[in-house]
């Protein structure tokens, strides 16, 4: 493996990873946890394969759920090999394999339900979603253990969908409803080699929006949808109030998009496609208009945490500074998804920007979708909440107030596991004769330039303090430039080397850039200023007018009502006050803040509206990390605090 984590703080989301989320996720995929909401995904495949009798059980897309099961196992091996998990994770590997069929093709609801509709409902039906997340896995697995039996069935399965699709006549002229296998094709073309995993990739993407596939599969299935399984005037509208060609990005060619629409995961899954793709071809043009759709997310529809995807009507975008608080979806898949955009952008081009946002969706949405017992989960991640309200009120009924600990649609979980365990991705990367350092978390990287190679040893103490300390092994000097990103929200910092202030340094894109020859031995110093400081949102977000959030370093904080009480709406914030720093023990540790405020506190009537009498009340607000919120009980929350 190229990096080794070893961070006190991410050490123990991998080893939550390793030690629970994974097991945990294997007892509920084969039915061996108890669960409201059975998965049934591993039994769908031992039917498939003949092992067990019975019908298909579970959504459309269950198939994905285990696909990225064993992705997370193959990203968590890369640390250190386990023989009980692995094991585990052959056993399912034997009946996918089993399961597919001669020809390469592998869907269990098609091939035990409707064996005679495959490739009749793109749109709805997941097909090619699911053959991605087998891709993904079977890569993942292949370097995490060196096995390449899924890998094998990946490729014949990737056959299958070239044999089936592309612009050839006799071919199928369409592309996936929900993307994910194009990003998947491209990543199973670095690994093998194969010129037309990259064309089939590339194809996807160019014919999204340039034909009427969609709509003509519609109409030779008699308008019948999969959801309703009744006949509709168009596709996709029981599920979405949006225009459908909107849900699912193909409104007009990909290459013309300017502005992020529709559901929010399909939509960055495919940016980051789009994005890898423009590097693999060197495209220019393509890339363009990546940072055109990377400036309208992140610019006019990204809520502070890192989340996107303002309203649960086809968990999607909905217009430039629309982010509602109390009524907005951020899934927490489409963090994730974000995450890979940014990562596919950074390695197009070094730009800090990139790496804010993964720090910025990884340390506050990603985490806050896992509960620190690693076995209940968000799907949903609000920036306020009311329990009462959310569990009553329908236009909030999808707003959970407590983790849960599964999902009959149970994206996030293993997407969840997945990201965390390929942590090491996110760090670092090399261009010619400069490495980046893009994360400052703790961690141990080989690193080969043009002039040799060195070993890096990174000790940070973030999120919580501001210092990292790098220290450079190598048996011979080697020569490049080392550059360290100044996150956005960093005022200050120094940077020392063998402790001597370091002062011949340039700046590029967000990233200090020091060149020189790096010798055995050499110690470099690096502290971010991390104050805590309040923020506040653009205008034009007017759900946020008059209020303040606050944040500290890469993490955003709230107030929960296990600090503060209920009614946390009745407090005010003093913005010119001195916010204070606590150390607390629980929850693993971390850093509170108190801050200085006011509440106007009201009052239980006779009548529901009597004359107004308000009693004012000085306090010490109390704010924790964003992500630990509703690890201690079930109560009222908020982010964006009023302004005294």
């Amino acid at each position: 493996m190229d990096c080794m984590i070893k961070s006190p703080f991410w050490d123990r989301y991998l080893k939550l990873v390793r030690e629970q989320l994974i097991p945990y996720q294997w007892g509920i995929l084969t039915d061996r946890i108890p669960c409201e909401t059975e998965s049934h995904a591993v039994r769908n495949f031992q039917i498939a394969a003949g092992v067990k009798e019975g019908e298909f059980s579970g959504f459309v897309f269950q198939d994905s759920d285990l696909y990225k099961w064993i992705e997370a196992v193959g990203d968590i091996l890369q640390y250190g090999r386990d023989e009980d998990l692995e094991q585990k994770a052959d056993e399912i590997i034997g009946y996918i394999v089993s399961a597919q069929q001669e020809d390469g093709y592998l869907n269990t609801y098609y091939q035990l339900k409707e064996p005679d509709r495959k490739w009749t409902n793109l749109l709805e039906c997941h097909e090619l979603y699911c053959a991605g997340h087998l891709i993904e896995a079977a890569v993942a697995y292949h370097k995490g253990t060196g096995k390449d039996g899924l890998l094998k069935a990946a490729c014949r399965l990737a056959d299958c969908v070239d044999r089936t699709f592309g612009p050839e006549e006799g071919k199928l002229h369409g592309y996936p409803g929900h993307q994910e296998i194009e990003l998947a094709l491209l990543k199973l073309y670095d690994v093998t080699g194969e010129e037309r995993y990259l064309n089939l990739s590339s194809y996807f993407l160019e014919a999204r929006g340039n034909n009427r596939f969609f709509e003509e599969e519609f109409e030779r299935r008699g308008r019948i949808s999969h959801w309703t399984r009744g006949q509709v005037d168009e596709p996709n509208r029981e599920y979405n109030q949006y225009p459908y060609a909107y849900y699912n990005q193909f409104h007009i060619p990909v290459r013309q998009q300017k502005k992020a629409v529709g559901h929010a995961v399909r939509a960055v899954y495919m940016y980051a496609a789009m994005a890898r793709m423009a590097g693999c071809c060197r495209d220019e043009k393509l890339l363009d208009t990546c940072r055109e759709l990377w400036k309208n997310i992140t610019g006019t529809q990204m809520y502070i945490t890192g989340s996107i995807g303002s309203t649960p009507s086809g968990e999607a975008f909905t217009r430039a500074y629309d982010l509602p608080n109390d009524t907005n979806y951020s899934e927490t898949c489409a963090s994730v998804g974000l995450i890979r955009f940014a990562m596919e952008m950074l390695l197009n081009e070094a730009d800090s920007s990139y790496a804010d946002v993964i720090e910025k969706a990884l340390y506050n949405t990603v985490l806050s979708g896992l509960s620190l017992d690693g076995r209940h989960f968000f799907y949903v991640n609000p920036l306020e909440a009311v329990p009462e309200v959310c569990e009553a009120n329908p236009e909030r009924h999808h707003v959970k107030t407590v983790r849960q600990a599964w999902y009959a649609c149970a994206c996030c979980p293993p997407n969840i596991a997945r990201t965390i365990a390929d942590l090491q991705s996110l760090i670092y990367s090399v261009d010619g004769e400069r490495f980046y350092v893009h994360q400052y978390i703790g961690s141990e990287r080989e690193v080969t330039l043009p002039s040799g190679t060195f070993r890096l040893i990174q000790e940070s103490e973030l999120p919580w303090k501001g210092r990292s300390v790098f220290r450079f092994e190598s048996e011979n000097p080697v020569s490049g430039e080392l550059a360290l990103r100044i996150p956005q929200w960093c005022v200050r910092y120094s940077l020392t080397m063998n402790q001597h202030s370091v002062t011949d340094f340039s700046v590029e894109r967000g990233y200090l850039v020091v060149k020189r020859e790096w010798k055995d031995g050499d110690v470099l110093e690096w502290v971010l200023e991390m104050e805590p400081s309040f923020c506040q949102a653009d205008q034009r977000i007017f759900y946020d007018a008059g209020k303040a959030a606050l944040i500290r370093g890469p993490l955003v904080y709230c107030l929960e009502e296990a600090d503060n009480g209920p009614y946390l709406h009745e407090c005010r914030v003093d913005v010119q006050g001195k916010p204070e720093l606590y150390w607390e023990e629980t929850l693993g540790g971390y850093y509170g803040i108190t801050v200085p405020g006011v509440r106007y506190s009201g009052r239980r009537q006779e009548c529901l509206y009597e004359k107004a009498f308000v009693e004012k009340q000085a306090v010490k607000l109390k704010a924790v990390p964003y992500f630990l919120w509703n690890n201690r009980g079930e109560g009222e929350m908020i982010t964006w605090i009023d302004i005294m």
